[in-house]
């Protein structure tokens, strides 16, 4: 590669001309796609919120770590699976299958690229369990090594707390956390003074049925409330989003690193 390639070159993908990919795309290189969603977080924050957490994770991941381990970003994906708070409106959503869909195109073409590794970056907790579905569909349709990370992983599927909140471990959407790294990364999209508490402590009363016990359970965000979000995000803070943010970038390049080395061993 040239001295002013490498000055020039951004690890987005989408940049590179067709040349280009065919000669530095290759078995060992890592393809990101960022997974995002438009809607609705509560009063408070935009809905772009999901979106700007997995474009700005990829980008700084692969800026951080993208020359060391060939990693490569795709653009990320606004519209996935948000059904769950279509009641409220101000969504814009994709359907389960259309979701699936997607990504089995996407998976198809990076694969005709001549890449092995698939890395899916969610940034949305409602994709979670589609896009694990996802990857193994992928394995079996393209031949990829698939794998699934988060900058944050979804309170709903943890089991202990997230934040030193008094959110107990409920603040799934639009909470402590997440409108701590808003703040962080888009402070001008905030409005603070909107912020109100919204925590289901009604939940604190079971073992299983709650989030992050044993027994999951379906829900729409209108189950908790008019205003659709759920947690407290009134303490949250910029300092508190850039320790979180640094924090899951480094976690991320972690797993990457063992990404980049994980294969299946020979039959």
């Amino acid at each position: 590669m040239s001295a002013d390639y490498s000055r020039r070159m951004t690890r987005h993908l989408a940049d590179l001309a067709a040349p280009d990919v065919a000669r530095l795309i290759g078995a060992e290189s890592i393809i990101i796609l960022p997974l995002g969603a438009i809607e609705q977080h509560g009063p408070h924050l935009p809905l772009s919120t999901d979106f700007v957490i997995a474009d700005r994770a990829a980008c700084a991941v692969a800026k951080q770590f993208g020359d060391d381990l060939d990693l490569w970003v795709l653009p990320t994906i606004p519209f996935t699976k948000s059904n769950e708070h279509a009641h409220i409106g101000a969504t814009v959503w994709i359907g389960p299958d259309t979701f699936l869909a997607t990504l089995d195109a996407v998976g198809r073409s990076v694969a005709q690229m001549g890449a092995k590794r698939l890395v899916l970056l969610n940034g949305h907790g409602g994709n979670s369990t589609l896009a694990n579905v996802a990857c193994r569909e992928l394995r079996l349709n393209h031949g990829l090594l698939t794998f699934l990370v988060h900058p944050f992983v979804p309170p709903a599927y943890s089991s202990a707390p997230v934040s030193e909140s008094d959110e107990h471990g409920m603040g799934i959407h639009g909470g402590h956390d997440e409108t701590s790294v808003i703040l962080h990364l888009a402070p001008d999209l905030v409005h603070m003074d909107r912020a109100t508490s919204n925590v289901p402590n009604w939940l604190l009363e079971n073992e299983h049925v709650r989030f992050g016990g044993t027994a999951q359970f379906g829900w729409l965000a209108d189950d908790f409330g008019p205003d659709g979000h759920i947690g407290d995000p009134t303490q949250a803070t910029a300092e508190a989003g850039k320790i979180m943010f640094d924090d899951a970038i480094a976690l991320l390049g972690a797993q990457l690193a063992e990404i980049s080395g994980f294969d299946f061993p020979s039959q």
